[in-house]
């Protein structure tokens, strides 16, 4: 990553609010200061399966969850977690509806590096990686960086 043709390196992170997801924010804004980049940190949201409607109580429950401002909200909390304050990155948000996985690989395109977390919210505690992970790592359109959140893998 360079500024030979004048662009600016665009990293692209994804964020969950997982410890490993706020490690791979911290490692794209540090990265994108070295580089002279910017960072686009992306969350993705889905309406749960049960959207679909099995019986009026579920229905009733998901109409009033707003999905895309609890995204936000995560977001907003990762960034004032992981983000100093005084950092002249550039760091733009975005909340996308969609698999997390797809959102994150659509977003890559065109950038210069993807940094996710090795697991998120909804991996098996003894898995190397989730299955967002794998699957951007077999897919993405750019380089892949996969970073391990704070006390993984460690046995003792």
């Amino acid at each position: 990553m360079s500024e030979r043709d004048g662009r600016v390196p665009r990293i692209v992170a994804g964020v969950d609010g997982s410890p490993s997801s706020l490690a791979a924010l911290r490692w794209a804004v540090r990265q994108a200061g070295l580089t002279g980049g910017a960072v686009d940190a992306v969350i993705a949201w889905q309406y749960p399966a049960a959207a679909g409607g099995y019986g009026l109580a579920a229905a009733a429950v998901l109409e009033d969850t707003n999905y895309e401002e609890i995204a936000e909200k995560v977001m907003a909390d990762a960034i004032s977690t992981a983000v100093d304050p005084g950092s002249d990155v550039c760091v733009s948000t975005s909340a996308k509806e969609g698999n997390a996985a797809q959102v994150l690989i659509d977003a890559a395109a065109g950038a210069d590096l993807l940094v996710i977390g090795s697991r998120g919210h909804g991996g098996f505690a003894g898995a190397l990686l989730g299955s967002v992970s794998q699957h951007c790592v077999h897919h993405a359109p750019c380089p892949v960086v996969v970073i391990r959140g704070a006390g993984q893998g460690r046995t003792g």
